[in-house]
């Protein structure tokens, strides 16, 4: 193995340019909060709520921008028969968070929450913040193993360095930034690292495009010139049109529900500028895909023949995910390659960074804390975010050593997260009445019915054949090994959120009515979800009969609940007071 000496030089520069812009973050905030009485574990997790426009408009960006999405969006461009018409990432992202900012930033900002699961544990109790948390840790969890993976063999591509050295180092610096200044830390990097990604690769393309080797990418957008290569513009055929609706409602839809959104919307000084920061990062998105649909271009205007690649193209290779290096490595001199690598790791870091915070937010507040340990001293979460964020950074770093089936256990947590949150956080956000027997209803049926639809990249056969389903053959083109895989062309997934969603509302209103009207004793509330009900105001005895919910003679000794304290917890208790009237469990909404 040779290791190129100039790019190993440029990537180190570039690593320690980070962790210096890192660690000065935490030592530039390290008394943030301190003034205000805001908990040192809030600081680290939501900034202080002090995070501007600029950066926060560029962590934000970041958040999406990772090595996934610039290497995604390339390799779909590129692949004969996909071509810019399945590239969805772009629009897809920009238009979930617009949607965010319009539907989900106000109520979740306003309300002073400080995760995404609160308003779960709120109104469904610990318990089924607990089973949510599960999907959402899987997404964070194997999204970062995803893009490391990716980083590492980006690297390989480049500078011939070891994967899995380049993998942990990576990972290890991330790791060491977070650890030490949390959010801030997160957030000032990633506006390094956004200007790199944006430099980086625009000055990569006009290089790329000058070389002999590549066509007019003008012509080939619509008429293929190259042998194996269709029309870069792509197409939707008539059969796979709603497999395509499916995807880009997932993305659409689907990229809400991420504690990595949550984050930063709720580290917003106020709630229009979190509004804001949703619109600036949907520009971000857009603008920041542009260098990445033309090196696909680039890639699929290409005669291979002609560069040091060699006559067989990247796609009969079976390395249609790395055309994206593949053309700066390629394509570029040698100065200006490098200069693109620094691009690519620091898009990769950009998410992988963000989403270990988010796994050990969630982890440390509403499980230990909220589930566990109510009492536990702000010190005492601060040192559990600590180490979950040393844990969660190191068992990234393991699946990304596991790549080969790294990217699907991320599709198929992806398609969970849409599933199984989405739904959920309508449901608790903007829909009265419902409560934990339906929650657990929705998750269970929502994630049978996904699960039921098989996942190809996992190798995991279907238990349920949707309607136009179909066998479809895949050849590896290094091994020649054949393989038959399941299609699911119905819109399985976008069918099982609704399907969630619907028996969430259905179950918790049948139990609402069983309960209520005594068909169901009170004793069988063993959820506390109808008559001992976990919400922002007290919910004793003397409550449930002045609302004439329930009867005295039909109750079952109901342990008292923490109420202000509780909801303190959760919220903080001006916003709290703010936000009663709009909420879909307020006083006001019931008595309506």
């Amino acid at each position: 193995m040779n290791i190129h000496v100039e790019g190993l030089v440029a990537i180190v520069i570039f690593y320690l340019l980070i962790l210096v812009v890192g660690i000065w973050a935490a030592w530039k905030n390290k008394n943030s909060g301190v003034m205000e009485g805001t908990d040192r574990s809030e600081t680290i997790m939501v900034g202080g709520r002090d995070i501007g426009l600029f950066v926060g408009a560029f962590t934000m960006t970041a958040t999406w921008v990772g090595g996934g999405y610039i290497n995604g969006t390339a390799e779909n461009v590129y692949l004969p028969g996909y071509g810019l018409a399945w590239a969805q990432a772009p629009f897809g992202y920009a238009l979930s968070l617009v949607l965010g900012g319009l539907f989900f930033a106000k109520p979740m900002r306003s309300r002073g929450y400080v995760t995404m699961l609160d308003p779960f544990q709120l109104l469904y109790g610990k318990r089924m913040g607990g089973l949510l948390f599960i999907p959402a840790l899987m997404g964070e969890m194997f999204w970062s193993a995803a893009i490391l993976s990716a980083l590492g063999a980006t690297l390989s591509v480049i500078i011939d360095i070891d994967i899995n050295m380049s993998v942990i180092i990576s990972a290890l610096i991330a790791i060491f930034y977070t650890l030490i200044g949390g959010l801030y830390s997160v957030a000032y990097t990633d506006v390094v690292q956004l200007f790199c990604i944006f430099l980086g690769l625009w000055v990569s393309v006009p290089f790329a495009l000058s070389n002999p080797a590549v066509s007019d990418i003008g012509v080939t957008a619509v008429k293929q010139l190259h042998a194996n290569q269709t029309a870069w513009l792509g197409k939707i055929d008539s059969a796979d049109k709603w497999m395509w609706a499916d995807n880009f409602c997932l993305l659409m839809l689907g990229g809400i529900p991420w504690q990595v959104y949550f984050q930063r919307v709720l580290s917003a000084s106020s709630a229009t500028y979190a509004q804001v920061l949703s619109f600036l990062a949907a520009f971000g998105c857009i603008i920041m895909a542009i260098p990445s649909v033309l090196i696909g271009a680039i890639g699929a205007s290409t005669d291979w023949n002609q560069t040091t690649y060699g006559p067989i193209p990247p796609m009969q290779r079976d390395q249609s995910d790395m055309i994206l290096p593949i053309v700066l490595q390629h394509l570029c001199p040698p100065y200006i390659s490098f200069f693109g690598l620094g691009a690519v790791s620091a898009a990769v870091m950009s998410s992988a960074d963000s989403s270990i915070l988010s796994a050990s937010s969630m982890f440390a507040r509403n499980i230990y804390q909220l589930a566990f340990r109510q009492s536990a001293s702000d010190r005492e979460i601060v040192w559990v975010m600590r180490i979950t964020i040393f844990v969660f950074g190191g068992l990234a770093t393991a699946m990304a050593l596991l790549s080969g089936t790294v990217y699907g256990l991320w599709y198929l947590s992806s398609d969970l997260v849409y599933v199984i949150i989405f739904p959920q956080l309508i449901c608790v956000l903007f829909v009265r009445g419902t409560n934990t027997y339906g929650a657990v209803a929705g998750y269970v049926f929502g994630m049978i019915l996904r699960i039921g639809g098989g996942e190809p990249y996992l190798k995991l056969p279907p238990f349920i054949y949707y309607p136009g389903w179909t066998i479809e053959k895949k050849v590896h083109h290094v091994t020649n090994e054949v393989e038959y895989l399941v299609m699911q062309r119905f819109p399985f997934k976008t069918v099982s959120m609704l399907a969630s969603f619907l028996s969430n509302v259905a179950v918790s209103h049948l139990f609402k009515y069983l309960f209520e009207n005594g068909t169901l004793s009170a004793k069988y509330d063993f959820l506390d979800a109808v008559v001992s009900k976990h919400s922002a105001e007290i919910m004793d005895k003397t409550t449930l009969v002045n609302r004439n919910i329930i009867g005295l003679n039909e109750m079952a000794p109901v342990k008292p609940r923490l109420s202000v304290t509780l909801a303190a917890t959760f919220a903080r208790k001006e916003t709290l007071t703010e936000e009663e009237d709009s909420s879909p469990e307020s006083p006001s909404h019931e008595n309506e």
